[in-house]
């Protein structure tokens, strides 16, 4: 069994010196260019960072889960802080401002919702939270870009019931 692993080192070593010689430079040529770093979108950012979470903070809402619904929240305020630095303007607008106008009183609604562990409060603000995700959507002229209240679970990993 050992055997032929040794026969194949030696194939396997010259393989990648003749692949590190044909990536070398031959003189006279100009330097590979260093490839650029990639930047995330706007909408990039919004598809990874935020719209998973608005749906984890109304699946935990749904399920009256009162700590993982904070704990949501809590990460949707986070990665809009971190969108705002990574992209402080969109189409010339001020992300921070756009984001404090539709989203911050439903935002304070939620919270307070979730403090109180009021599901009737908790279902209202959250869909006034999701109408703010629309209305933003609609004034950066991206109106087809439509967030809902869950209908069901895309993390079928996690549990939202409380423990």
């Amino acid at each position: 069994m050992k055997k032929p692993l040794l026969l194949l080192a030696p194939t396997a070593v010259l393989l990648a010196a003749s692949i590190a010689a044909g990536a070398a430079q031959t003189p006279g040529s100009a330097p590979a260019a260093a490839p650029m770093p990639y930047t995330m979108t706007l909408g990039d950012m919004m598809n990874t960072l935020i719209q998973p979470r608005h749906a984890k903070l109304g699946l935990a809402g749904q399920a009256k889960n009162w700590a993982l619904a904070q704990y949501a929240l809590v990460e949707i305020r986070q990665a809009f802080a971190g969108i705002e630095k990574a992209q402080p303007t969109f189409h010339g607008l001020p992300v921070a401002q756009l984001v404090d106008a539709a989203l911050s009183q439903p935002m304070n609604a939620v919270d307070a919702a979730i403090k109180q562990q009021d599901a009737q409060k908790f279902t209202a603000a959250y869909a006034q939270l999701t109408a703010g995700c629309n209305a933003c959507h609609t004034a950066l002229d991206h109106p087809f870009v439509v967030i809902k209240v869950p209908e069901a679970s895309p993390f079928p990993d996690q549990d939202f019931n409380p423990h």
